[in-house]
């Protein structure tokens, strides 16, 4: 926040955030920081007490100080000039990582300058209406000479005249089952992303052409949240539905098992490939459940089987329907929407992260990777 701006709304309810304070949120940490280092400069500039010195003190002290700490004492700092979009990468919230490795994301300074270069003037998305929001992938990097294992931050940029979505899936830890719940019941929401040199005008008075998936909770209650969602959901993922496409979900015939055992038994069953018979031997040989066990497991993994057919038979007729409703408009609009990953590029301090089209089983695969 920059100074002299005011927050409004102190004593608002719970969930009910401004856009601004929720980007605020975002670079709270790095505003705060700057804020401080000003305050430390000024009071070694100002003295705090009145001067109590005599005349002769005051000679005597103005003699030991050397012209190179006078200097010093009166040099101007120089800050660096923010960039419009800096901070831009960090305000697209990491979906899917989990909440003790979150903080760990942004221990590096990753150089996203090529995203900045691409929506600003002369850039491949400038002036076009894009959503972004960010996912880190586990790898092992060079970091200042050294191996380090980091969560690398990648930033997905959808190019698409509407919001991609307004659902998200998540994976219970008590089911195997994934579920496409609204955003707003995870605290998560499309949020205009206010560039830096336009951060004291009124969000309602722009024509926002950036919005950041963002977790819309205070972030002094999402403390407090993060045990309970750690406790309830093992991942969560960004959701995108492409009536004019057939999605993973037609197209699998793989379901996730969670069998309740001690401890509990996680595996995949793919229907096509796998002879259940065979499949339950297996884990009895690699004591994963026991002979008592196995009739249990196979009716178990029966159910799961008739449950993602008939799920699968709904997503179809669902789709198809869909199209048959959609007017001219929106199969274009659909048509033209356009994914892009970008990577941070590599630094003298990072290199030797991998890069790859995937996004998730719902976006699938990125148009363009950068």
């Amino acid at each position: 926040m920059r100074k002299g701006t005011k927050r409004k709304g102190g004593s608002k309810a719970l969930g009910k955030v401004s856009v601004a304070e929720i980007h605020n949120d975002v670079v709270m940490a790095e505003s705060h920081a700057n804020a401080e280092e000003n305050e430390e400069d000024a009071m070694g500039v100002i003295d705090e007490e009145p001067n109590s010195l005599t005349p002769v003190d005051q000679e005597d002290e103005a003699k030991e100080i050397s012209p190179r700490a006078k200097k010093a004492r009166h040099e101007p700092e120089y800050l660096e000039e923010k960039r419009n979009l800096q901070d831009l990468w960090k305000a697209a919230f990491p979906v899917g990582t989990e909440w003790h490795n979150i903080d760990g994301v942004y221990d590096i300074d990753w150089d996203f300058k090529h995203l900045e270069e691409a929506l600003e003037e002369g850039g491949m998305l400038y002036g076009k209406k894009v959503y972004v929001f960010g996912v880190a992938e586990p790898q092992s990097i060079h970091y200042k000479g050294a191996a380090k294992y980091a969560h690398v931050p990648t930033v997905v940029a959808v190019e698409s005249p509407f919001p991609p979505s307004d659902k998200i899936g998540v994976t219970s830890v008590q089911s195997a089952a994934e579920k496409i719940i609204p955003m707003k019941q995870m605290k998560m929401d499309w949020v205009p992303y206010i560039p830096f040199e336009k951060r004291g005008s009124q969000v309602d008075r722009m024509n926002p052409q950036i919005f950041c998936l963002v977790c819309t909770q205070r972030r002094s209650a999402l403390k407090h949240l993060k045990e309970d969602r750690v406790r309830k959901f093992d991942y969560c993922l960004p959701y995108f539905y492409d009536p004019l496409k057939e999605d993973e979900l037609e197209r699998s015939t793989v379901v996730d098992i969670l069998f309740p055992s001690e401890p509990p038994v996680v595996c995949e069953f793919d229907w096509k490939d796998d002879k259940l018979e065979a499949f339950a031997n297996d884990l009895i040989e690699g004591e994963e459940i026991s002979e008592k066990q196995k009739d249990e497991f196979k009716e178990f993994v029966k159910e799961h089987v008739r449950a993602a057919k008939k799920a699968r038979q709904e997503a179809r007729a669902a789709r198809l329907k869909r199209i048959e409703e959609m007017s001219q408009d929106d199969r274009e609009a659909f048509q033209s929407i356009k994914f892009y990953k970008f990577y941070p590029q590599p630094s003298p301090d990072v290199s030797g992260f991998l890069k790859g089209p995937r996004i998730n089983r719902y976006y699938g695969n990125a148009h363009r990777v950068l």
